[in-house]
């Protein structure tokens, strides 16, 4: 699926920065202008996103927009989709490296043009959370599945070879955390992780390692094809050598970490679906399905206007 967190057209940004003034312009005023499924949407939000749209140099209905996020981010809960502050600093951290400035100035031009990090960092919550949605219903089919047989035939028909696909056996570990002492526990835990994590020397190991702590889960999660990785983990097991595991994270059960036990490159008809599928998963793909979920988001939504 396409990434839409930081698209090409976040560079405006950066160069947009250079034409905002000096001044730090006041606050919007919060008065609720739209309620989205009874989720409120003020004059402030409306202004900032307004206000984002000019430091991209971008035309669009700012009003519409924020609508849009409102739904996009209620669909993600009900899929129990759920990105961390801590994730989304990441994200805006990375934004601020990849433009070569520190987070100070990054700060400094999202409050002088308007947009506030606070916005920034709402809609950067928001893309993460879309990009998973958008990925779990292409994996459901809806953007057009191919059989493991179609998928070879095809790519044999135009001259190319079977592919071949990464594939892990991959173990997870799971510091449970329950919802109602999250607040009190979850800096130790994730601690505990961290130590835990740090020990990882293969999978055979990591239910004695377990034993005597508390609350700790470890699944085996089998055998997993490259383009079958969950979008959210794919890009840190693929960065973590056979024998590792991947950086802790907090995650709405608790802290988890998965470790590679083994990886192999194999060549049989279901990576060649797999393949098949990620390599026709284009950005023209991914803007339709994401237009016609949103417009199916909006036939049942109630959107009430103040």
């Amino acid at each position: 699926m396409r990434k839409y967190l930081f698209s090409a057209g976040f560079a405006l940004l950066v160069a947009a920065s250079i034409s905002v003034t000096a001044v730090v312009r006041p606050a919007f005023a919060a008065e609720i202008k739209y309620v989205v499924n009874n989720m409120p949407i003020t004059t402030g939000d409306i202004a900032h996103r307004a206000a984002f749209f000019k430091l991209q140099h971008k035309k669009g209905d700012a009003a519409q927009e924020m609508i849009d996020q409102t739904l996009r981010l209620a669909e993600a809960k009900r899929l129990g989709i759920h990105i961390t502050d801590q994730q989304v600093d990441a994200a805006y951290q990375r934004f601020a490296s990849g433009n070569k400035m520190p987070l100070a100035k990054l700060d400094a031009i999202m409050a002088q043009s308007g947009v506030t990090k606070e916005h920034f960092k709402e809609f950067i919550r928001a893309q993460m959370a879309w990009n998973q949605a958008l990925s779990s219903r292409y994996r459901s089919g809806e953007g057009g599945s191919v059989t493991e047989q179609d998928a070879v035939r095809r790519m044999l028909d135009t001259g190319g070879a079977k592919p071949t696909a990464t594939e892990y056996m991959l173990q997870q570990v799971i510091f449970v955390v329950p919802a109602s002492e999250r607040a009190g526990t979850l800096a130790k835990r994730k601690r505990e992780a961290d130590a835990m994590r740090a020990r990882f020397s293969g999978c055979n190991t990591t239910r004695e390692f377990a034993k005597g702590l508390i609350d700790v889960t470890v699944r085996d999660l089998g055998r997993v094809l490259a383009p079958q990785l969950p979008s959210d983990w794919a890009e840190q097991i693929k960065a973590t050598k056979v024998g590792a595991a991947t950086p802790t994270r907090e995650t709405e059960r608790g802290v988890e970490f998965i470790g590679i036990c083994s990886s192999r490159e194999v060549s049989d008809d279901k990576a060649a679906q797999m393949v098949f599928q990620a390599e026709g998963s284009n950005d023209k793909d991914a803007d339709e399905l994401s237009k016609k979920y949103v417009a199916e988001l909006r036939q049942k939504a109630k959107i009430v206007e103040r």
